[in-house]
């Protein structure tokens, strides 16, 4: 087991409530879709609001109803990117623009955590921003420029992440690979 593993942070603005019929296609696959990333190899955990489904009652931006997040961990970046492009999760993601804006600026971001952390939506959030702001590097990149795991210890990359808010800040409760083992 390693002594990191992956985070990942997504934001998308809809083009419509969630509740609308225009989202209706994008909802009716949101179950069966975190199940797939719930039970994929190397899933570690995923954010949710206190419906502890998902995070769609959870907003990055308190003024943008519209702006939904993910975020989640993943053993590595292979792991994640399996799920992401060779799961049922790619038929959604060839859909997005159905259901959602084309963002003019990053969206996206992923990072390394020691083991056993649990980003919340201000760290998140902080790394889609680090990229906006400086570009890509080792504190937040996208699969088009992926770096390894750091090579300090957990401590120092622990001792790193001082500040950032718990996870028990937005995140009240959370999915893992045991509660979704297959019956």
């Amino acid at each position: 087991m390693s002594d990191f593993h992956l985070a990942q942070v997504n934001v998308g603005r809809m083009l419509a409530p969630l509740d609308s019929p225009q989202l209706a296609g994008f909802v009716a696959q949101l179950q069966e879709i975190n199940a797939v990333a719930d039970q994929a190899p190397g899933f570690v955990w995923r954010m949710v609001d206190d419906s502890g489904a998902d995070a769609t009652n959870l907003r990055p931006e308190h003024d943008d109803d519209l702006l939904l997040i993910n975020c989640s961990v993943w053993e590595s970046v292979e792991a994640l990117r399996n799920y992401t492009y060779r799961s049922d999760h790619l038929k959604v993601l060839a859909r997005r623009r159905d259901w959602f804006e084309r963002l003019a600026d990053v969206s996206v971001a992923l990072w390394w955590v020691p083991a056993g952390h649990r980003p919340g939506m201000e760290e998140a959030m902080g790394r889609i921003a680090m990229i906006r702001e400086k570009g890509e590097g080792p504190e937040a990149f996208t699969f088009r420029a992926p770096h390894p795991p750091p090579s300090g210890s957990p401590a120092e990359a622990a001792h790193a992440l001082q500040g950032t808010p718990s996870r028990t800040e937005h995140t009240p409760t959370e999915r893992t690979p045991a509660e979704h083992a297959p019956r």
